[in-house]
């Protein structure tokens, strides 16, 4: 199974990245790209324990939906989200926040299994995990965007 595991260093306190990386807004800010668009569950706003978001984005030049649910919360130092339905055969995104002298460290691990057996670990090495790391670096260079300025304000209200 891969995982991912990404570090960003921001200069900004851990409530402020926790509660960006929970905005349901600054997701689809970090994901105009794939058109992503919350369609069911919550969608605005910040993402509690126990609530699901149902992502509908283009992905490989298909529209596909994915469900996923907060499964641990401990504000301001992790939560988890777990995929309910969708196109993996399942995932689990841990974030972590760890304080520092000048800000905070955001951690993300990444675990998924891919569907269709031999092919889908074929398509892992291929392609998939080097797209799913650009989409998770994409989205950590917009929370750290927002965080170390004041746009940050503008979705966590």
């Amino acid at each position: 199974m891969p995982k991912i595991t990404l570090k960003t260093h921001i200069k900004t306190a851990p409530q402020i990245v926790f509660d960006l990386s929970r905005s349901i807004d600054l997701h689809k800010i970090s994901t105009q790209h794939t058109h992503e668009e919350a369609v069911a569950g919550r969608t605005s706003g910040l993402i509690e324990l126990h609530e699901t978001v149902t992502w509908r984005a283009k992905h490989f030049g298909i529209y596909q939906l994915l469900t996923s649910k907060i499964t641990a919360f401990d504000r301001p130092n992790l939560f988890v989200d777990e995929m309910e339905k969708g196109a993996f055969k399942w995932f689990r995104h841990e974030h972590l926040f760890t304080k520092t002298d000048d800000g905070t460290v955001m951690t993300d691990v990444f675990e998924y299994e891919s569907p269709f057996g031999i092919l889908g670990k074929l398509a892992d090495r291929l392609f998939l995990k080097k797209y799913m790391t650009d989409l998770l670096t994409k989205r950590n260079e917009t929370v750290k965007e927002f965080a170390e300025t004041d746009k940050w304000k503008k979705v966590v209200k």
